[in-house]
């Protein structure tokens, strides 16, 4: 059984940041959150990583990160195109915006060859999910023609003091698979807890709930499934929201659960999640990895 790799979705770091020398370091020594999460997946037991970019930031994303992590790991490459569509499909006039997550993995179909364990670059989900995914995937499971998995967080440790956030509510069965994704667009902190607040109403949530923060774990026949879906996907999100509709991880991800294809385990990280949703947010996630370095958990500089 080939080992699980890493895949980093990142495509969309030049444009949220204005640029990758833009970014803001969040370690002592300079460290982004994404040094972060490769280092956490090596330990883990990651040797591969597939960086998910745009081509027109591959050089600054080079000398920023894929250079000096291909000193430690294998590193590749695949790059998220617009006008990678099916046959039959063209980009609708006005549309700037990638295809979305589903898409972004997919641009990775010639280079994914094995399971694999795909990720948000600009969110820091510790060690403890590294490996708990890590292992899931390594192991066999013959009961599932499927057997995928996803790491689930507390809602409570994702929330941010400073505004709102968006959340993936997971339901599970009494086995720990997942049977459902819904996602809150609007919530906040509420003491110990959370609201989410919908079109008509306010919902209560406890701070306990399971919430998926994007890190997935597939075989790569998900990349088979996804791009069968696609086209369905673009007539109806190109009839509905040409310019701003995307093909979520999540979306097929049900939609395989529905079909009885996928059995999607959800396992869980006692860690917190860290990422600066807001420029307020930066100095608690300053703090938090200065503190983790003073404590030992990472050493003075990463990769040293």
């Amino acid at each position: 059984m080939k080992k699980p790799i890493l895949v980093v979705m990142a495509a969309g770091m030049g444009s949220r940041y204005g640029g990758l020398k833009q970014i803001d370091p969040v370690g002592p020594n300079g460290e982004i959150i994404i040094d972060y999460s490769l280092y956490d997946a090596k330990q883990a037991g990651f040797e591969t990583v597939v960086f998910i970019i745009k081509k027109e930031i591959e050089k600054d994303f080079k000398e920023s990160v894929g250079d000096r992590v291909s000193q430690y790991m294998d590193v590749r490459y695949a790059f998220q195109n617009i006008d990678d569509l099916p046959e039959g499909f063209s980009v609708p006039e006005g549309r700037k915006k990638p295809w979305g997550t589903a898409h972004a993995v997919m641009s990775a179909r010639d280079i994914i060859d094995g399971p694999f364990v795909a990720i948000n670059a600009d969110d820091f989900y510790g060690r403890d999910a590294f490996r708990v995914i890590y292992n899931y995937l390594s192991a066999e499971h013959p009961e599932n023609p499927y057997p995928f998995c996803m790491v689930a967080y507390n809602l409570a440790n994702t929330l941010t003091e400073n505004g709102y956030v968006s959340r993936g509510v997971c339901e599970t069965d009494e086995n720990g698979y997942l049977t459902k994704v819904t996602e809150h667009l609007k919530i906040e902190k509420a003491g110990e807890d959370a609201q989410s607040i919908m079109e008509d109403k306010t919902v209560m949530l406890c701070g306990c709930t399971s919430v998926s923060m994007n890190m997935w774990g597939f075989t790569k026949d998900f990349v088979t499934e996804a791009l069968e879906g696609f086209p369905e996907f673009l007539e109806n999100g190109i009839s509905t929201n040409p310019e701003k509709c995307e093909y979520y991880l999540p979306s097929v991800v049900t939609r395989l659960i529905e079909s009885g294809k996928a059995a999607v385990k959800v396992l869980t990280s006692s860690d917190k999640w860290y990422g600066v949703t807001y420029k307020e947010d930066k100095p608690m996630v300053q703090q938090a990895m200065a503190d983790m370095h003073a404590s030992g958990r990472y050493p003075e500089k990463l990769w040293e």
